[in-house]
């Protein structure tokens, strides 16, 4: 049985409402509380979703014996103070993605909940979902040989609602923190390798005064010259999301799958003909993320993403954002060997 949890949630986000709030309850988990930096706001919030206690003191919030867990969901620049008074507290942190604003910051979260001894997840919830599962099942079982190259298509069209600090200018801002660490973080277990170095060329397409980029293709290099090739943008209302894998025997594509919901065909193409893959069980992704940080918990399973695949995810992000400004090919920070120094 999935143990339930008692949740206290830092940011009155539109994640948290409109996704993360839904599926705690559906789980059977309860909301304690909310924090916001404004007073209206939290109360706002809490009164909005029923949740018994709304504050912007963080940590008051974190000490209270009633909570087990905090989802970190305030804005990117804050994730790593967050996640940090978390921890302080003795609580269990699932933070949303990405984990901080440089890399730097990023491990020192991940350092943090390690000596904290408390578990930490990143709220990453592709690699979960039933579709990236069957195709890591077939990559690893040699269904297309040798794996030789990624393609990720991940542009969409960024909602109203969400047009506030994602086109600004201050840390955190962005598509490439936005979508592409998610992009990262279903390449990585994907590929079973690090990414070695990356470049990129950002574009600000879209019919607003955008502060920071809001187009970017990318070219990653993961280790044994794998290429990777990403498309992510706010800018695109009607295309669909996509994923494909080509190695030296077959090719996987897979059409719909970059996306928050349980959605998605794939199609196995090999010297035998084409085949549809039967996906399975279609389930909510953020229920997957949050049964399985549930029983990380317990130290009966593994989270969707923990903390240190959160970091090998802003890592490769990381490197495509320096590109951005640099124009040259950036190394991805964080090679294993560089990890254990």
């Amino acid at each position: 049985m999935t143990p339930i949890l008692r949740w206290a949630l830092i940011g009155a986000s539109d994640i948290a409402a409109t996704r993360m709030i839904p599926a705690m309850r559906a789980l059977g988990h309860q909301v304690t509380g909310v924090a916001s930096g404004s007073a209206v706001r939290a109360a706002g919030f809490a009164a909005a979703h029923g949740i018994p206690y709304g504050t912007v003191d963080v940590a008051a919030l974190v000490a209270r014996d009633d909570v087990d867990a905090v989802y970190v969901s305030s804005t990117n620049e804050r994730h790593r103070a967050h996640a940090e008074a978390a921890m302080a507290a003795g609580k269990q942190v699932l933070c949303e993605k990405p984990l901080a604003t440089s890399f730097d910051d990023a491990r020192a979260v991940v350092e943090a909940a390690d000596r904290a001894g408390v578990l930490l997840a990143v709220n990453h919830h592709l690699p979960g979902a039933d579709t990236h599962r069957r195709i890591r099942e077939l990559v690893r079982s040699g269904a297309i040989g040798r794996p030789l190259a990624v393609r990720v298509s991940h542009a969409v069209s960024l909602p109203r609602r969400l047009h506030g600090w994602r086109l600004g200018d201050r840390p955190g801002a962005g598509v490439i923190l936005d979508i592409t660490c998610h992009d990262a973080s279903v390449v990585n277990p994907l590929l079973d390798r690090p990414a070695v170095d990356a470049v990129a060329l950002p574009a600000r397409q879209g019919p607003w005064q955008a502060g920071s980029e809001d187009a970017v293709v990318a070219a990653i290099r993961y280790r044994d010259d794998v290429l990777v090739q990403t498309h992510d943008a706010f800018t695109v209302p009607f295309a669909p999301t996509g994923l494909e894998v080509h190695g030296d025997e077959g090719s996987i594509l897979a059409a719909d799958v970059m996306t928050q919901d349980p959605i998605g065909e794939i199609t196995l193409r090999d010297r035998t003909g084409i085949h549809p893959v039967d996906v399975g069980a279609r389930r909510d992704l953020y229920e997957i993320v949050l049964a399985a940080f549930a029983e990380g918990c317990l130290d009966k399973g593994r989270p969707t993403a923990t903390g240190h695949d959160g970091l090998a995810a802003f890592a490769v992000a990381d490197a495509v954002l320096r590109s951005t400004s640099t124009g040259r090919r950036e190394a991805v920070r964080g090679l294993p060997e560089e990890l254990d120094a």
